[in-house]
């Protein structure tokens, strides 16, 4: 049964987009071969609609979907991406992360390899194979709860890759979550493996932050499960002095919040672009 609805998923994905590049060809999905996990890994590319006309080169923002999803679930969510690529002239990529990766290399699940493969694989490919502005000032990534999670945790630890990362009710400390989401499969269980989960929470990396290399916005809904651990992640930037924006407001878990909320992520990262 999950067999079909991943098939059926797909089907629809391309159905989707034959019919949007039907009418305009700025949406599409292309396939990277990742070494590190010897696979081929779907990608879908948003670009806007005067992509094709020049040889103008655009900014890129790479959005991360949660878990449970793959590169599909952003834009069958939320169509109106390309609107917004449209609108602020950028590129929109969205990878898949796996269905469980939390974006980690683990060190104990050598087949789960999702940050070597966003930040080198998957940006290497789409840096010589489209027209994009391959500058940490011009690059940013953002994502929704295992995203917003895994977002963060690739921006802090690439700096010289990202100049601009954002969140989305991300799981952005990992800890209190011991038996959830496969986790202890990419860590190994907490009890038996807590040094694995302290260096790989997103909390616990703010001694990597300078305050000046990396712009950051984080926003969750005050009724989400990961409410208050973003919570506590904005006072311990605040306390670090960390420079961010930081958003709060009625919502959940869901898709209702998260179309309303890339709204403002993105308008945020439009204004990094344009002052680099």
């Amino acid at each position: 049964m999950k067999k079909l609805l991943v098939t059926i998923t797909i089907i629809l994905t391309f159905l989707l987009l034959f019919i949007v590049n039907l009418f305009a060809g700025e949406v599409d999905t292309f396939m990277v071969k990742s070494n590190s996990m010897d696979k081929l890994i779907s990608n879908i590319i948003i670009t806007p609609e005067n992509y094709k006309i020049n040889n103008e080169r655009f900014p890129v923002l790479y959005l991360l979907h949660g878990a449970g999803g793959d590169f599909s679930h952003w834009y069958l969510s939320v169509p109106e991406l390309k609107d917004y690529a449209d609108q602020y002239e950028m590129i929109i990529i969205c990878p898949d992360g796996g269905v469980t990766s939390w974006y980690w290399d683990s060190p104990v699940d050598k087949k789960m390899m999702y940050e070597t493969y966003i930040s080198k694989e998957l940006i290497n490919f789409v840096d010589e194979n489209y027209k994009t502005l391959s500058t940490k000032n011009k690059r940013a990534i953002t994502g929704l709860s295992m995203g917003g999670h895994g977002a963060l945790y690739l921006a802090f630890r690439h700096q010289n890759i990202w100049g601009a990362a954002g969140s989305m009710s991300g799981g952005v400390d990992i800890r209190p979550f011991p038996n959830n989401w496969d986790m202890a499969k990419r860590l190994g269980t907490y009890a038996e493996n807590k040094d694995n989960w302290e260096k790989h929470t997103v909390t616990n990396m703010l001694h990597l932050l300078d305050g000046k290399s990396l712009e950051i916005i984080i926003d969750c809904g005050i009724d989400d499960f990961f409410y208050g651990v973003n919570h506590r992640l904005h006072e311990k930037l605040m306390g670090r002095n960390i420079p961010h924006d930081y958003i709060e407001r009625p919502g959940n878990h869901s898709w209702d919040y998260w179309r309303n909320s890339i709204k403002y992520q993105i308008l945020f990262f439009n204004d990094f672009f344009k002052k680099k």
